[in-house]
């Protein structure tokens, strides 16, 4: 079987409280999404929107976005915080003998 643009697409389905059902989008590719009370139509009906946006855009002679699955994360990120934050922070590791990263990747990790 071979791979088909629409593949190349993160697809996520999610229960939203908000809402009181499963809502489906495709991040970068579809503004809005998909909603419905059963998971797996919802996940079905996404798929289709999301062959359907890639047939718009082909037709209207758009380029397609950036890939958003199998993408490749280099574990970096830059952040900008305010400088008293930046020494809590310090503070807070030097404390607990690790460094600032090891510190906001566990409280990042606590968080989600």
């Amino acid at each position: 079987m071979s791979r088909e643009a629409h593949d190349d697409y993160l697809k996520i389905v999610e229960w939203s409280d908000e809402d009181q059902c499963y809502v489906g989008t495709a991040p970068g590719l579809i503004i809005g999404g998909v909603h419905g009370k059963s998971q797996k139509n919802v996940f079905d009906e996404l798929c289709e929107a999301v062959k359907e946006a890639i047939q718009i855009l082909h037709k209207e002679g758009r380029p397609l976005p950036a890939a958003t699955a199998d993408k490749k994360y280099s574990g970096k990120i830059a952040l900008r915080i305010s400088p008293q934050l930046h020494k809590t922070l310090t503070v807070k590791a030097f404390q607990s003998g690790e460094s600032v990263n090891r510190l906001i990747e566990h409280e990042l990790q606590e968080a989600i």
